[in-house]
């Protein structure tokens, strides 16, 4: 009898819970239906996105590379006598114009070798002044002199005529070693490092300079580009000197605008590479010899091209993807084919038309149909910098 009271008693109270249980869901359910039906099917919310118009615009198509920087001219200045250096007459690193003295070597001895060849001159100019006198003598005392004598007084006419020309061919020599012991600039461009100093004795046999000096202004770049470019260079290069551009090596700042002079006579076959050679004015020294630059060189400019801005282009498993704006506010997905992209713009040549705007940001939070509230992305930096404040 106990145990059959203790389960009805459990079996009453349980029905209760239940019966309340129910009424608490009906009670809530009739007083809130706004708030059943919001968890069924909430709001839809715009998705904000920033959008560039599709434009048409002349596109230059560059080839980047990696190239070395050069002295248009590097001359390794050495004496061309031998003796003591008595003076330098620049600094290292100075800007040196041709004919500019550079270096002085003791001229003493040269000074007296150009003495003795003009001495030298004097006496055999005098001894022909008395031979050409004496022939006069000869050929007026006509039968009175004989042939023999004439002919030999003519002889020793010639010969000191020759001597003195020779004597004339010393002094010249002489005056150049002179000259050489005032060592000048053989080109205007920087003097590097001092090899020599003061007091050092220099002869013209060693291979080591005195200062080796590069011309800057102007300033050649050497570079290379893939063998199969090389029908679009030479194409443009046969119109026009094509533009090439230096940049440092990150490829951010650009250094200096130039024009590309040569290409070279052979094909690299270890590598397939073609190299090139571009000169720059470099009249504010960006450039500098041994500076390693990244380079562009314009090869074409594709007219009236579809242009969008990099930050549009998406990339997907099905290839290149972009997100349009309808006149709905919605996004649209566009398969497209990009077919050159720099300075972070793209050529488009199938997907998207004229006019038609593109989203550049705030992509990951779209989908194909999703409403999109758009805010119109600004190249200008100044602009961007007054709608960020």
């Amino acid at each position: 009898m106990s145990r059959s009271r203790t389960i009805r008693w459990v079996l009453l109270v349980a029905a209760i819970a239940g019966l309340g249980y129910l009424g608490w869901q009906r009670f809530h359910g009739e007083e809130h239906p706004a708030q059943a039906d919001g968890k069924r099917a909430p709001a839809r919310t715009a998705v904000p996105v920033k959008t560039a118009p599709v434009e048409k615009a002349d596109f230059p198509v560059y080839l980047t590379g990696l190239g070395t920087v050069q002295g248009f001219n590097t001359v390794v200045v050495r004496s061309r006598v031998d003796g003591q250096i008595n003076r330098i007459a620049f600094q290292e690193g100075q800007f040196v114009k041709e004919g500019d003295t550079l270096a002085e070597i003791d001229p003493r001895p040269f000074q007296a070798v150009l003495d003795q060849a003009k001495a030298k001159k004097a006496q055999d100019a005098a001894n022909l002044a008395n031979a050409s006198l004496d022939l006069q003598r000869s050929t007026r005392l006509g039968e009175f002199a004989t042939r023999q004598q004439t002919d030999t007084q003519r002889s020793t006419v010639a010969q000191l005529t020759a001597q003195v020309e020779a004597d004339t061919a010393a002094i010249s020599n002489a005056q150049t070693q002179l000259d050489y012991a005032t060592v000048k600039a053989p080109i205007s461009g920087i003097a590097g490092l001092r090899q020599v100093d003061v007091g050092n004795i220099v002869n013209a046999a060693t291979q080591t300079g005195i200062v080796t000096i590069a011309q800057i202004e102007p300033i050649a770049v050497i570079f290379t580009a893939p063998e199969d470019q090389l029908p679009d260079i030479r194409a443009a290069l046969a119109t026009a000197p094509p533009k090439v551009i230096a940049l440092s090596t990150d490829g951010k700042r650009e250094l200096s605008t130039g024009t590309l002079s040569l290409i070279n006579n052979q094909v690299d076959t270890s590598s397939g590479t073609i190299r090139l050679k571009a000169v720059f004015d470099n009249k504010d020294h960006a450039l500098w010899p041994g500076q390693s630059v990244s380079t562009r060189l314009l090869v074409a400019t594709l007219k009236n091209a579809t242009v969008i801005p990099d930050d549009a282009v998406q990339h997907g498993a099905d290839g290149l993807y972009a997100y349009a704006v309808n006149q709905d506010n919605k996004a649209e997905l566009r398969k497209i084919k990009v077919t050159r992209s720099i300075d972070g713009r793209s050529v488009v040549d199938e997907g998207l038309s004229l006019g038609e705007q593109v989203i550049t940001a705030g992509q990951f939070k779209v989908q194909p149909g999703s409403l999109v509230t758009t805010a119109i992305a600004s190249s200008d930096p100044a602009q961007a910098k007054v709608a960020q404040e």
